[in-house]
């Protein structure tokens, strides 16, 4: 299957500071790609240059099939974008918002109170934006980044410092685009969210890509799998873990065996674990 977006050797320099140093990588419709890394690592820089707002110094850019910055015009009209800072009009409505940016894409037959109801915004549209909690900004910024219906969809932090329920309204409808064939392009430093949405994750820091892979493929090739079990001896209560290697089997046989045996719980490698066994640091 043919790229939706295909971006090779991306580089560029903020006076003597490398923010992106030849970054690559494809997303294909349908797929969610998380591009993962602590703050300052060159994630939001990439989303400026894959979507025209920085010029790339090196490296190149296709999207849809087109160039970008080339064909910036043409490719910013299937794309959406949901920034990290909001960018709404806050004594308008929310409906007021969406119909204002709707007429600056050209776009006249779009149901706003459908967008409304999916970001869970249908009893507040006629609010003003001021009115709102920040949970229900970024719901609002997410339905207008899909005025357009767009093909490929950029997210910059998209549930940072969100309550937990508009972070999983937000998460469902990142599956619910993903699942349409919408190729999507997720920035975040929360491991949790990125292992829970995405088809494959890209570790960035310093500007370079460290690895790409499926989740589940980087924990198990840079991760531990282990049991820990925990039993309670001479009145306390204790805890082992065991690797689960090639000497697994006598240590569990001999835990097992236990007489006073409380839990067993099977453990492997978080994309933490990974990002900081390949970065020497832990993300911030």
């Amino acid at each position: 299957m043919a790229s939706a977006l295909h971006a090779e050797r991306l580089r560029f320099v903020y006076g003597d500071r490398v923010a992106v140093d030849g970054v690559s990588f494809a997303i294909a419709p349908g797929e969610v790609l998380g591009l993962l890394g602590p703050n300052g690592a060159g994630k939001s820089t990439t989303i400026k240059l894959l979507i025209g707002l920085l010029r790339p110094q090196a490296g190149s850019i296709e999207i849809l099939g087109m160039a970008m910055p080339q064909q910036r015009t043409a490719i910013q009209s299937r794309i959406g974008v949901v920034f990290e800072e909001k960018n709404l009009y806050p004594t308008l409505s929310g409906r007021e918002n969406l119909a204002f940016f709707a007429r600056l894409f050209g776009l006249h037959d779009v149901d706003l109170d459908h967008l409304l109801e999916r970001v869970g915004l249908a009893t507040r549209g006629r609010d003003r934006v001021s009115d709102y909690s920040k949970g229900m900004r970024q719901r609002l910024t997410v339905a207008r980044a899909l005025l357009n219906r767009p093909d490929v969809l950029f997210l910059d932090e998209p549930t940072d410092g969100l309550d937990p329920v508009s972070a999983r309204s937000i998460r469902t409808l990142i599956r619910e685009e993903a699942d349409r064939g919408v190729a999507v392009l997720l920035t975040t430093h929360d491991m949790y969210e990125a292992d829970e949405l995405s088809d494959r994750v890209a570790f960035i820091d310093e500007g370079r890509i460290l690895a790409l892979e499926a989740p589940e493929q980087l924990k198990l090739r840079h991760g531990q799998r282990a049991i820990r079990v925990r039993y309670r001896e001479d009145h306390e209560v204790k805890e082992a873990t065991v690797p689960l290697d090639e000497a697994a089997g006598d240590q569990l046989q001999a835990l097992l065996g236990r007489e006073y045996l409380l839990t067993i719980h099977t453990e492997e490698a978080t994309l933490e674990d990974v990002f900081v066994e390949l970065a020497g640091r832990r993300l911030e």
